[in-house]
């Protein structure tokens, strides 16, 4: 089973501002990350393409951790269903986010899937967990009201077709991808207690890797395994890759050390970065107004996630 940072020696947790720094360049990764499967796309790399490079390079990381660390390859008895059930919600939560980057700004596509903490909390709640407290309700408030900031709503209102149909979609897979997330993180915690933190990632890695090449094969998704067109389009995808699969990895190795019952809310600095960078990388440019918006999405998660540490 996997060790919390809280029961780990003291010696060995990393000082707060080397476990910050890691915490925030592998934040920073998961948006370049994202970033590079925009580039991709953009570029004619197909959605099942991508999804099966970054979680085939992910699965040969983690085997090797597992080897390494020589654990077990079998699950306790009874879990198989659940690992697989989250296998599935993984799937489809990285279709459905990737999806929502190809027709949205890499920053609100993002903010979208970062409404998690929300779902869940709800989800919890609905499957008999604790109720919100009214001040996570308020934070939760807070952040729907940046939401709607940044999704520009007088804009629709005032005219829908500037801002094309793609846009509604992508809000669509991007609040899909927060939902199976929420879910695939209440399966994790209150029924896969007993499985390794290595052994379940690996296999819900695998699932999502057999499942891309179960639909390339089918051709469940027009153009899903189609090839990038030109050499930007393989920048992207293998950018996509590399930077999923080492971030994913760093995370994974250190995680005993950082401290994340302290430190979780650093990794929100994603959507900030993915700004950053996709402006830089794909002219992507919010409004001030989108930019209030953001921020308020952003502080509202993080006041969230210290809320629910305590």
């Amino acid at each position: 089973m996997s060790v919390s940072s809280s029961a780990m020696p003291l010696s060995r947790t990393l000082p707060r501002h080397l476990a910050i720094l890691l915490l925030a360049t592998v934040g920073t990764m998961f948006a370049a990350n994202h970033v590079s499967a925009r580039l991709a796309f953009d570029n004619g790399t197909g959605l099942l393409l991508a999804v099966l490079t970054r979680s085939g390079l992910a699965c040969m990381i983690l085997f090797t951790l597992v080897l390494v660390q020589k654990k077990s390859l079998w699950l306790p008895r009874g879990t198989w269903p659940w690992q697989l059930a989250v296998g599935v919600l993984i799937t489809i939560q990285s279709l459905s986010l990737y999806s929502a980057v190809a027709r949205l700004p890499v920053v609100i596509a993002l903010l979208l899937v970062n409404t998690f903490p929300i779902q869940l909390a709800l989800l919890s709640w609905a499957l008999g967990g604790p109720r919100p407290t009214w001040r996570s309700c308020l934070i939760m408030g807070t952040i729907l009201i940046g939401l709607l900031v940044v999704l520009d709503i007088p804009t629709w209102l005032a005219s829908t077709d500037d801002m094309g149909p793609e846009w509604v979609a992508g809000i669509g897979f991007g609040l899909t991808a927060a939902f199976v997330f929420a879910c695939a993180l209440w399966v994790t915690e209150h029924r896969l207690g007993e499985v390794g933190s290595t052994l379940r990632s690996l296999l819900t890695m695998q699932t999502v890797f057999f499942a891309m090449v179960i639909g390339g094969i089918l051709g469940v998704v027009p153009g899903g395994m189609s090839l990038p067109e030109n050499s930007q389009g393989w920048l992207g995808l293998g950018f996509l890759a590399l930077l999923y699969a080492t971030g994913f990895s760093t995370l994974f190795i250190f995680v005993p050390r950082l401290d994340m019952a302290r430190n979780a809310p650093v990794m929100n600095i994603e959507p900030v970065a993915s700004l950053v960078i996709g402006y830089f990388v794909l002219g992507q440019m919010l409004s001030p107004g989108q930019m209030v918006g953001g921020a308020m999405v952003v502080s509202g998660i993080v006041a969230l996630s210290l809320s629910r540490q305590r």
